[in-house]
């Protein structure tokens, strides 16, 4: 069953080699990731599951690399290491941007307390569909945690890649709400057209989440939220 979860956003220039110059202004989100991912590890899960939003859904091996190489950067990360391969050896297809970001932050923070999966969520897949999926990986094993990644709206202002939407801050509010007090309700009821709208990628992971912890009882708590660039980026914690 799900005994704990952390929300990161997934944006790459939350990676200071992706960043370059502007890697001080996500400093904070950094921060609150690292400490998000200090309480996975304190559940002690036998298995971690990496969840984030793609074009196509699919699962990815532990061990299984990612690269910053669109972003003009040459940085190869990799999800855990897979015990059976020497380290760094992938062991499937390389990872999407979201489940990359996610590696990334694993490899800073050290992370070797449990076995790792990818999980990448087809960004339209419905809300049932992601209840299902999340249901699913919550029961994989005794003791699973997960952290998932994914961005609020990317219509907060002029500037935003999705230019401004007056519903955006709206929409986020309600996601930092539902995240930080681990209201699975309030993110299942999340309208997959109106985050697709305002280009809301966290959308799908989020019901996924919801869709494992159901049943678990967990509380939450909102350690980071801000809408750099234009986009709302939260971390939360659920334990």
């Amino acid at each position: 069953m799900l005994v704990a979860a952390a929300v990161c956003p997934a944006p790459p220039l939350l990676v200071p080699a992706v960043a370059a110059g502007a890697a001080e202004e996500l400093r904070d989100a950094r921060t609150a990731c690292s400490d998000a991912l200090a309480v996975l590890a304190a559940s002690r899960p036998d298995l971690l599951v990496v969840v984030g939003a793609a074009a196509q859904g699919g699962g990815y091996d532990q061990g299984t690399r990612g690269s910053f190489a669109g972003f003009g950067v040459d940085l190869t990360v990799t999800l855990g290491t897979d015990p059976d391969e020497p380290a760094g050896e992938a062991t499937g297809d390389e990872l999407p941007v979201s489940l990359a970001v996610g590696a990334w932050l694993l490899g800073q923070a050290g992370w070797a307390s449990s076995q790792i999966a990818g999980v990448a969520v087809a960004e339209g897949l419905h809300p049932g569909g992601c209840g299902t999926l999340g249901a699913d990986l919550g029961g994989s094993a005794d003791r699973v945690a997960m952290l998932v990644l994914g961005d609020g709206s990317a219509c907060r202002t002029l500037k935003a890649p999705g230019y401004l939407d007056d519903r955006a801050e709206a929409f986020d509010d309600a996601a930092a709400r539902a995240l930080g007090s681990a209201d699975v309700p309030a993110l299942e009821a999340i309208d997959p057209g109106l985050a697709q709208e305002l280009k809301a990628a966290g959308r799908a992971p989020w019901q996924v989440l919801a869709g494992a912890a159901r049943d678990a009882g967990l509380a939450g708590r909102l350690l980071y939220e801000d809408a750099p660039y234009g986009v709302g980026y939260f971390v939360a914690t659920w334990s």
